[in-house]
């Protein structure tokens, strides 16, 4: 796995071998900063069920300022670690070792409005991609104008509409899917 563009162009970075994750393909992640666009420059990104961090580190390679890794998986922590610090990239970003839920909420708690909130849940999972998208949409964690995306399978048909979260584009690749999502504001904050 590497990265595709940006700063750290063509920089392999380091995946586990032998669990059961589901790295997003090279071609998945072009596909998704390309739609992202200069967009992502300056912006705050958060790379929710991480695994080896490539979608968030992508995101620092293309001029993010700062991505926050959510990942419980411990081994998966220190590879993102050492990912980070082979791209000398640790001070533009934070490892948070707790599940989504948790590590969502603590975000929140410091004041976070993040831009782009990328969420990759194991596909079996399918409860987690409505609960995330409610919990989402409920919080203050995204910006008024930010993104959630949600990677999952192109036979996995998401709602359009999950609280506040409605969906504004799909794109399917493969056997892969991304679901782009943007909070309504609700007629007090019109």
């Amino acid at each position: 796995m590497r990265i595709i563009a940006g700063l750290y162009r063509g920089r392999t970075l380091k995946t586990l071998r032998g669990l059961e994750l589901r790295p997003t393909s090279d071609r998945l992640r072009e596909t998704l900063f390309d739609v992202l666009g200069s967009t992502v420059e300056g912006s705050l990104f958060i790379d929710a069920y991480a695994g080896s961090g490539a979608v968030g580190l992508e995101a620092l390679s293309r001029g993010a300022r700062h991505v926050s890794f959510i990942e419980e998986n411990a081994a998966a922590g220190r590879i993102i670690q050492a990912n980070l610090a082979s791209l000398d990239a640790l001070d533009h970003a934070d490892i948070i070792r707790a599940s989504v839920r948790k590590g969502l909420r603590l975000l929140q708690e410091r004041g976070v409005q993040a831009d782009f909130c990328f969420l990759d849940p194991p596909y079996a999972a399918r409860r987690d991609y409505a609960q995330s998208l409610l919990w989402l949409s409920e919080s203050r964690i995204i910006a008024p104008d930010g993104l959630i995306i949600l990677q999952h399978s192109r036979k996995e048909a998401l709602e359009e509409q999950t609280g506040r979260c409605l969906r504004v584009r799909l794109l399917a690749q493969g056997s892969n899917a991304l679901s782009f999502y943007k909070i309504r504001a609700t007629m007090s904050e019109k």
